[in-house]
């Protein structure tokens, strides 16, 4: 984790810059606030920070002539990422982040870039008859703290649908995972493109349902920003025009994804 940590806090020096275009005389970095690691959407590579939102933004930045800068987010709840518009930490966070209208209340969302939805991953050689959330009864969820899967895996409990809820801190995703085999929980609740990716190199567990929810997910910035806003929308409608966009999708989140219509 320490180790982590330190590789995270030196990303913001290191993590920078365009493709090569001009950039505006003056012009500020866009600063852009990421919950690492969250693959496919954004993880750190050997060669450095990648994932869809990655190129995304360094495409986005490079459009508004500015340098493209990442600065982590490392909190242990996903809703924490949102005080750092606030602060000035960063001008906009793109990090899978799922439009919902308490987060509109607290930020000012773009167009959505991306439609998912939330999955569903078991260890089948310890749940073989759990194909989906219809088969959670008596069972223990585990969700990222924070993240949209935690008021569904909530109300399912609720319906006495499953058993409870263990909500892990949002960087403790493979322990999660890990805890599958091991017995910490019985099913892990994710959005899909992150799951299929994870479950390549565990090949014990199994996504069992997909499309659980239907999810925009969006890059927002701080209240009353309306010229970054409208320039990212500007900058994300060209993108989506040339067939950039969806490229990105296909390159990195898959079936698990689609470009919103």
């Amino acid at each position: 984790m320490m180790k982590r940590r330190c590789l995270l806090a030196a990303l913001p020096l290191l993590a920078t810059g365009v493709f090569g275009a001009r950039i505006a005389k003056g012009a500020p970095a866009l600063k852009v606030g990421a919950a690492l690691p969250d693959p496919p959407f954004e993880f750190m590579s050997k060669d450095g920070p990648a994932g869809f939102d990655i190129g995304l933004m360094q495409r986005i930045a490079e459009k508004l002539s500015r340098e493209w800068q990442l600065v982590p987010y490392q909190g242990a709840d996903f809703n924490g990422i949102f005080a750092g518009l606030g602060s000035g930490a960063y001008d906009c966070i793109a990090s899978g982040t799922t439009i919902t209208p308490q987060r509109q209340r607290i930020a000012d969302f773009c167009a959505p870039y991306v439609v998912s939805g939330q999955s569903l991953v078991v260890d089948p050689s310890r749940h073989p008859n759990v194909h989906g959330i219809a088969d959670l009864k008596g069972l223990v969820i585990g969700v990222q703290q924070g993240n949209t899967s935690q008021p569904v895996a909530d109300k399912l409990v609720a319906e006495h649908r499953a058993a409870r809820v263990r909500v892990y801190a949002y960087d403790e995703i493979e322990k999660a995972l890990d805890d599958l085999s091991t017995g910490g929980c019985d099913a892990f609740m994710k959005l899909a493109p992150v799951t299929e990716w994870f479950v390549r190199d565990r090949p014990k567990l199994a996504v069992v349902e997909t499309g659980i929810t239907r999810e925009r997910l969006g890059i927002c910035v701080r209240k009353g920003n309306t010229a970054l806003s409208d320039a990212i929308d500007k900058a994300q409608a060209s993108m989506m025009a040339d067939g950039t966009l969806p490229a990105l999708i296909r390159q990195w989140l898959g079936k698990g994804a689609t470009a919103p219509r």
